[in-house]
Order: structure tokens, then C-alpha cells, then sequence
């Protein structure tokens, strides 16, 4: 299931790079998020789905979906669609790993009761491998005027944060839902949130082979496949251990946009991006194991 994950979730950027030349994002996002919520909607039906009982369990599917889909993927694909590459898209993205391990140790280590663990110094010293190597693939372009950009920066900034914070939310007040009925409820706040912005945009859907393939993708394997094992990984693990798997995704994803889009690979990319692998590899390797209920260790 990780490795499976890991495969499908790089080519989320890659799609971006073949759908947006024809969309504005927020639009295909729109379409995408309502095309999703039909096949999960009948997909739960044919199944007979357990939908989530009590308000307060719709609410926090409502607030994961709104940052984990409209947050992180339109803030990821107006990037993309600023002209930010697939790969450094997904280096700054696939930061996410520290900041959630850091944000777990500085919790826990505030909780007198649990004597979590603190942020100890080899975790910082992997902060500040994964900021350094960002930074040693993001300097080459800035002054370039066109992959990094005030738009471009803030927006992967969003997405990196959403998806942070969606992670952490959802493993902290989600109950265990079925996934089917969980998708369609976090797709329906999604597709609230997204809706009113893509009416703002002006620019026309080109309807072609490559739109059509790339909103299949999206909707098939992107949503039903990959944010369902998001979110059975989240739901069956530890925020930490899930999100260590992203850190896999910047190599992958820039591997591929090589083979595709021919886009360079220089060396302080390849330098960048061992770095900030290493830095978050030390990070999220360094939490100590939650404890089981009652003190007990695994």
C-alpha cells in the first residue's frame, strides 16, 4: 500500500503539467472534485457504506477535506499553472514531513502527562538539512522572473501547510469511517470552497484528448485511488510514519518530469534534493514510538 501510494501521489504533479495548458486549476479542480463525489456517492450506494453518524464527525471530514483537497491541491496546481515546475513543486510540498514531526515532538513534549518526547538536536540538525537543501534548488531560480515567483512560492506555501494541518486534524478528530462515504463528505466541503473561486476565472476549458486523459486520471487514480490510501494510511498509522512516506515523492516526481517534460535536473538539484531527504529522514526517524494505551511500549 505505501509504495503504491507513494507511485500514484507523484503523478498528481505530472498530471497538473498535462491538464492545466487547457483549464484554469480552480476549474478543474471543480470538475474533478464533483466527478469524484458521483463515483464515491454510487460506489458507497453499491456498497452499502456506512455513512458517519452525528454532526460533529461530518464537521471534521468538512475541515480535513477543505484543507486537505481545496487547500492543498489548488494551492499546488495554481503553482503549476504559474509556471513552477512539477519537481520543485513537489520539494517544497514534500516538506511536509518535518513540519509534522516537529509540530508531534513539540506537542507531545508540552504534555507533562504523556513526558512526550522533545525536539532533540539531531531532529533540528534534520530541519536544517531539509531547508538547506530546499533552498540550495529554489536560489538558482529566483531573479529568473518565471518558476519562482511571489504567486508561485506563496501558493506551494499554502498547499504545504494544508496538508500539514489536514494530516494532523484528521488523525487527531476523525473517527474511523468508512473511506468511500469519508471522500465524498471531505470532497463535498472541497468542492464548496473551490466552487465560488473558478467562477472568478476567465479563462476557457479547451476539451481535448489530453484534458479528457488528465481528468480521468485525476478522478480514477488520483482521488479514488491515491486520497483513499491517504487516508486508510492515516487512519491505520501514526501522522509521522504516514507522512515520512512524502519525502519519497519530490525524487520520484522529478524523475518523471525529466522522462516527459525534459525539465532539468541540474546537480544542486540532485545535491537539494538528498538533502532535504536526509534532513527529513532524520526528523521523522528520531521520534521515539508512541506509547500504547495503559504506558505500554510496542
Amino acid at each position: 500500500m505505501p509504495a503504491v501510494f507513494v507511485l500514484i501521489w507523484s503523478t498528481g504533479f505530472i498530471v497538473a503539467k498535462f491538464g492545466l495548458p487547457f483549464a484554469p486549476p480552480l476549474t478543474f479542480l471543480t470538475i474533478r472534485y464533483f466527478l469524484s463525489i458521483v463515483c464515491f456517492v454510487v460506489w458507497a450506494a453499491l456498497a452499502r457504506a456506512a455513512w458517519p453518524r452525528g454532526r460533529q464527525q461530518w464537521l471534521h471530514l468538512a475541515v480535513t477535506g477543505v484543507l486537505m483537497h481545496a487547500g492543498y491541491l489548488g494551492g499546488v496546481w495554481v503553482a503549476v499553472k504559474a509556471g513552477m515546475g512539477s519537481g520543485l513543486t513537489a520539494l517544497i510540498v514534500g516538506m511536509q514531513p518535518v513540519l509534522t514531526a516537529l509540530w508531534v515532538s513539540l506537542v507531545a513534549s508540552n504534555d507533562a502527562k504523556q513526558n512526550g518526547p522533545k525536539v532533540i538536536p539531531r531532529q533540528w540538525l534534520g530541519l536544517g538539512l531539509g531547508l538547506g537543501g530546499l533552498l540550495l534548488v529554489v536560489s538558482r531560480k529566483f531573479g529568473s522572473g518565471h518558476e519562482v515567483t511571489a504567486l508561485t512560492l506563496s501558493a506551494t506555501v499554502v498547499a504545504l501547510l494544508s496538508i500539514t494541518a489536514g494530516t494532523l486534524y484528521q488523525k487527531r478528530f476523525v473517527q474511523p469511517t468508512d473511506v468511500r462515504s469519508a471522500n465524498a463528505i471531505q470532497l463535498g466541503a472541497a468542492l464548496l470552497v473551490t466552487l465560488p473561486l473558478a467562477l472568478l476565472e476567465s479563462e476557457a476549458i479547451t476539451w481535448n484528448p489530453s484534458f479528457i486523459g488528465a481528468m480521468a486520471w485525476s478522478v480514477l487514480a488520483l482521488t479514488l485511488g491515491g486520497s483513499s490510501l491517504l487516508y486508510l494510511l492515516i487512519q491505520r498509522g501514526a501522522a509521522t510514519a504516514v507522512t515520512s512516506l512524502l519525502y519519497l515523492v519530490p525524487p520520484t516526481t522529478a524523475l518523471i518530469a525529466w522522462a516527459l517534460f525534459d525539465e532539468l535536473i541540474t546537480t544542486s538539484t540532485i545535491v537539494g534534493t538528498a538533502l532535504t531527504a536526509i534532513g527529513v529522514s532524520l526528523v521523522v526517524r528520531t521520534v521515539p514510538p508512541q506509547p500504547k494505551p495503559g504506558g505500554s511500549r510496542p
